[in-house]
């Protein structure tokens, strides 16, 4: 054979002709192409991508949960939570919780936060949860799962039996009178939801059918998970049978919808979660990891921050269309941690993103030490400088103290985001009326709106709780401030025509504690102002608490309560109501299960063992060192309650 020399190519070279070099050339660029483009469409390419990706599209640094959403998905006005109910900043660690991932988020973006016991958060450091993100859906999907959970060992470190000794039954005969009317109350409001509603999210009383709505992306029976635990601490035993089994049978988490991740993380996963701490029954496990796994996609994003919106069925997410920029909400990725933290407990193996913090960006250009309600998720800056602690913010800060009390006090950044914030909110947005009410106002931009929402009356609760855990010589300020906010809130109640407190109150142009607008004046069975009488209850035993409480039973009795059901009312000073037609499904989870404990002993439930999400939905705290001394530990030193 005659071999032709290539310009410049010496004749020692390999001795092929100019067309099997082409072949050979020609295969070797397609093998080339094939690989490289495979970085981009296979599965576990997170940590390739990111070489190539530009600076602007900086992977994530995956979010823990911290913090999620308010309680009512803006734009919805029924089921509007209007305010998500809700760091500092570079600083925040980020743990990796080995376990095994559960590939779906919703509504539970925790405020979410893991045990954040690890390492400092470092701009280096901030790339590696991103890296594992695709990796723990992959594992997920594979069905990589720890084994074996032992409930009996997560009993042994409790300090309290969770029902208390004689189930929180109060000695004094009046306090038990409200106790069982309370009671009476739940079951009225089950036994028709069941009979007009079964199966649906939740009940229309007065046209005697059910809703679906469009929070939940196709899940069905949100009242029926928001009730479970209510219905087990009551002892309404038949009802909570009849709801575990629906669950079994019938809770379908192959839905195709487009769900508010937040609502979802904290009915869903939050009830299904303390239903199983609660009672041990593991289809209730089984269907919150599986409804976890559904969730993470929402974590895909350049900052690992989630975005508000997930479809369960494709994992396809995306911002609110009405936030500002394609932003995320504080009170939505900020509600996160809780879930999270206990969902990571409960699966082993691969490094999740269900117990990292959320930290990107949050330490960045804060105005005043105050967290603004809006979040890129893409770039992780604040995209507009609006501060509330009612709607849109209100999870944030309530996660944050939740988040170091669940950890057995062990997690020092969300303690040290908590105060650091509320130092802020006090120089900031903390205000006293003529009148001598302590309200917390809202911040634009710089300049103060005189409002305070009935979401954030939650804060009274919320502060009175974080007053042992601050400075020694704050601790009285703390309970007092507590004190003050929720006589506010009382106030709100008290000075409308049907003893129940309007959307939004004001204080400004001569009004204290009133609505002066009419798109504010309506109540919609909301628990903010009953949860901080139960907490101030259990913190100080001021029987004030348990009368507020009580006029607020017999509000319920008198103006809300309807032939079948209960509903909400669209103008609080009206003497004459008119209803909205919606028995919420949080009036079964949090208000009548809040004025449950509070006409209840301290016992039942108590606040040294169990924290409550943003639903009220009872997690208990993690104490690492008790569950690894029973050896239920993980090689790299993680709890696995598994």
């Amino acid at each position: 054979m005659v071999f032709r020399k290539l310009p410049g190519v010496s004749a020692s070279g390999m001795g092929l002709r100019l067309s099997q070099k082409f072949v050979f050339l020609l295969f070797l660029s397609g093998l080339v192409t094939l690989c490289f483009g495979a970085l981009f469409f296979l599965p576990d390419t997170m940590r390739l991508k990111r070489i190539f990706l530009s600076k602007n599209e900086n992977p994530a640094v995956t979010v823990g949960s911290d913090n999620v959403l308010s309680k009512k998905v803006p734009g919805d006005p029924e089921h509007q939570r209007a305010g998500l109910k809700g760091g500092e900043g570079a600083t925040v660690k980020l743990k990796v919780s080995r376990k095994p991932s559960v590939t779906h988020g919703a509504r539970t973006v925790e405020r979410s936060v893991g045990s954040r016991a690890q390492d400092e958060w470092s701009p280096a450091k901030a790339h590696e949860p991103a890296a594992r993100d695709e990796r723990v859906t992959s594992a997920a999907q594979n069905g990589q799962r720890g084994s074996a959970y032992s409930y009996e060992t997560f009993k042994k470190c409790l300090l309290k039996p969770p029902l208390g000794k004689n189930k929180g039954t109060p000695s004094d005969s009046e306090t038990l009178q409200r106790r069982e009317k309370v009671k009476e109350m739940m079951k009225f409001a089950w036994d028709n939801y069941k009979r007009y509603a079964w199966g649906k999210n939740e009940l229309r009383p007065l046209t005697k059918n059910g809703h679906i709505g469009n929070m939940f992306g196709g899940l069905r029976g949100a009242s029926i998970v928001d009730s479970l635990d209510t219905l087990y601490i009551m002892g309404l035993m038949e009802e909570y049978e009849e709801a575990k089994e629906w669950i079994q049978d019938n809770l379908d988490l192959n839905s195709n919808g487009e769900a508010s991740l937040f609502e979802v993380n904290i009915r869903y996963v939050g009830g299904l979660l303390s239903a199983y701490y609660l009672t041990g029954a593991e289809i209730f496990k089984q269907k919150v990891l599986e409804l976890g796994e559904k969730l993470l996609p929402a974590f895909n994003t350049p900052t690992g921050i989630p975005r508000g919106v997930i479809n369960l069925g494709s994992g396809t997410s995306w911002s609110w269309g009405w936030a500002s920029a394609g932003s995320s909400i504080l009170a939505e990725f900020g509600t996160l941690h809780l879930e999270f933290v206990h969902l990571s407990e409960l699966v082993v193996s691969v490094p999740l993103i269900y117990s990292e913090r959320t930290g990107h960006g949050l330490g960045m250009n804060r105005p005043h030490g105050l967290y603004p309600n809006f979040l890129s998720p893409v770039s992780g800056n604040w995209v507009q400088h609006h501060v509330s602690i009612g709607g849109l913010g209100d999870s944030f800060y309530e996660y944050l103290i939740k988040s170091f009390l669940m950890s057995d006090k062990m997690d020092q950044e969300a303690q040290k985001m908590y105060y650091s914030a509320m130092e802020a909110i006090e120089a900031n947005l903390v205000q006293k009326s003529p009148g001598g009410l302590t309200y917390v106002a809202e911040w634009r931009g710089g300049i103060l709106d005189h409002k305070m929402g009935h979401l954030a009356c939650f804060s009274g609760g919320m502060i009175g709780i974080g007053a042992d855990d601050g400075p020694a010589e704050q601790k009285q300020h703390y309970l007092d401030l507590a004190a003050e906010i929720t006589h506010t809130c009382h106030e709100s109640y008290s000075r409308s025509a049907t003893k129940l407190g309007p959307e939004a109150f004001r204080f400004d142009a001569g009004a204290e504690a009133t609505a002066t607008r009419l798109s504010d004046r309506y109540y919609i069975l909301r628990p903010e102002v009953i949860e901080s009488y139960m907490y101030m209850w259990r913190l100080t035993h001021d029987p004030k608490y348990r009368e507020w409480g009580w006029e607020a039973v017999e509000a319920l009795e008198k103006h809300c309560r309807v032939e079948a059901g209960f509903s909400g009312i669209r103008d609080v000073y009206a003497s004459t109501v008119s209803h909205d037609n919606m028995q919420q499904s949080f009036f079964l989870s949090e208000t009548l299960k809040y004025l449950y404990l509070l006409f209840s002993n301290d016992d039942l439930l108590p606040l040294d063992d169990w924290v409550f999400n943003t639903e009220a939905h009872p997690l208990p705290v993690i104490r690492k060192r008790c569950l690894q001394e029973h050896g239920n530990t993980q090689d790299d030193g993680q709890t696995n309650l598994e």
